[in-house]
């Protein structure tokens, strides 16, 4: 028996368990914890609840939309979810004139869709109906109080442009009426009582602090540069996107684990060493999605479950080709360096055709089919690593303890 090689394959056993377990539990190391990565890797809408609104801009023949446009209205969209305090929501756009926003986590759907879906074109207009000021022409809005107690305003920071602008506004128009308007519906018409030229002014008459808030976010968001209607909207219940978590992660742990048995069962010891590099497999993948601070989803964890599919597959190549080897009577190591070398095109061809399809995947699709791709991209690579260069490691690692030297636990 050769002890190095056994202790070896031990120690390498024990770093893999304890890899594992801090993975799943964290572990306290007083002024610097290795927290769990489940707590690093972000969990999508399908898992934590939320809205989904998928969002088209209309076309206006007088000015056609434009990539410059769609891509102003990403970001403005952006702009006001960041004022809902929402974390970690997703905003792709869709085709040539429509954008998907993912929520999660919202408390209150309605008041997020009719905020973000809000054209919030701002415009200040004297009694002949000029505008005199625009959205533009602000710098930041906030509530404050107002002059009577017990209500609220909205308080505007005007632009060095905007307060030159408003300053000759309201001097034209001094003791006359400068209505506000928001998308066309008019919020406030004061009266100019005196010259504003400090660059702050004050839109009054709100019904209550919550509509000063949302007249304040919205404009701080900033107008869309276009107008958006909501084509669908979404809701996913928490408990639903917990239970169809559970039983997803439940049936996969199920699936590996029979998978693992067959492996074990059918090739015997290159079947314990498959089952050990579908661990390292496991840890390369997730430790992957923490690092890239990917967003796990449902279809995310299809793809993981469909690599590790893919992981063994990788192996049974393998591990069929060596027993070719041994039937012909080639010795267990010449075995085992043939059927590595041929199967490795075999390998290599099947995961590059699946990784070019993830790849198209994630540049065409949205949303759940984004994480698809990315987590089957890393298993792809995790997985040809893992049967190409970790099994061909362990399995000479075995051979060379002298444990196993007849070729039946080999499965030949």
């Amino acid at each position: 028996m050769n002890f190095k090689n056994i202790l070896t394959f031990l120690l390498i056993l024990v770093l893999i368990s304890s890899l594992a377990y801090t993975m799943i539990y964290g572990l306290d190391l007083g002024k610097y914890d290795v927290v769990p990565v489940k707590n690093l890797i972000k969990q999508g809408l399908d898992l934590r609840g939320g809205v989904t609104v998928l969002l088209e801009a209309k076309d206006d023949p007088a000015d056609p939309l434009s990539d410059e446009k769609m891509n102003r209205a990403k970001e403005v969209l952006g702009r006001r979810i960041d004022t809902l305090g929402l974390t970690e929501p997703t905003i792709v756009r869709v085709g040539g004139n429509r954008i998907e926003v993912q929520l999660p986590d919202v408390k209150d759907p309605q008041e997020a869709m009719s905020i973000i879906g809000k054209t919030a074109k701002l415009e200040f207009r004297d009694e002949e109906g000029n505008v005199v000021l625009t959205g533009e022409d602000v710098k930041d809005a906030k509530v404050i109080l107002g002059s009577m107690q017990g209500t609220y305003e909205v308080g505007l920071s005007l632009n060095a442009e905007g307060a030159k602008k408003f300053a000759a506004a309201t001097e034209a128009n001094l003791n006359k009426k400068i209505g506000i308007y928001l998308d066309e519906d008019q919020i406030s018409n004061p009266i100019v009582n005196n010259i504003i030229s400090g660059g702050e002014a004050t839109i009054q008459g709100m019904d209550g602090v919550e509509e000063a808030e949302r007249l304040a976010m919205l404009i701080r968001g900033g107008a869309l540069p276009v107008e958006m209607t909501i084509l669908s909207k979404t809701a996913v219940g928490p408990q639903l996107g917990a239970n169809a978590f559970s039983k997803t992660v439940t049936a996969g742990l199920i699936g590996i684990a029979i998978v693992m048995l067959f492996m074990i069962a059918y090739y015997r010891v290159p079947g314990f060493v498959a089952v050990v590099s579908l661990f390292v497999y496991m840890i390369i993948s997730v430790i992957a999605l923490s690092i890239l601070r990917a967003t796990l989803t449902l279809p995310g964890i299809a793809g993981i479950i469909l690599s590790v599919g893919m992981a063994v597959d990788s192996n049974v190549i393998i591990y069929e080709r060596m027993k070719e080897e041994l039937r012909v009577g080639k010795t267990l190591r010449a075995a085992i360096d043939a059927g590595f070398r041929r199967a490795f095109l075999t390998i290599v061809d099947s995961n590059t055709t699946t990784l070019i399809a993830a790849t198209i995947l994630f540049y065409t699709g949205t949303g759940p089919l984004k994480g698809f791709a990315i987590t089957l991209s890393i298993g792809i690579l995790a997985s040809m690593f893992t049967s190409i260069v970790i099994s061909k490691y362990l399995i000479k690692l075995v051979v060379g303890t002298n444990l196993f030297k007849s070729t039946k636990f080999f499965g030949a």
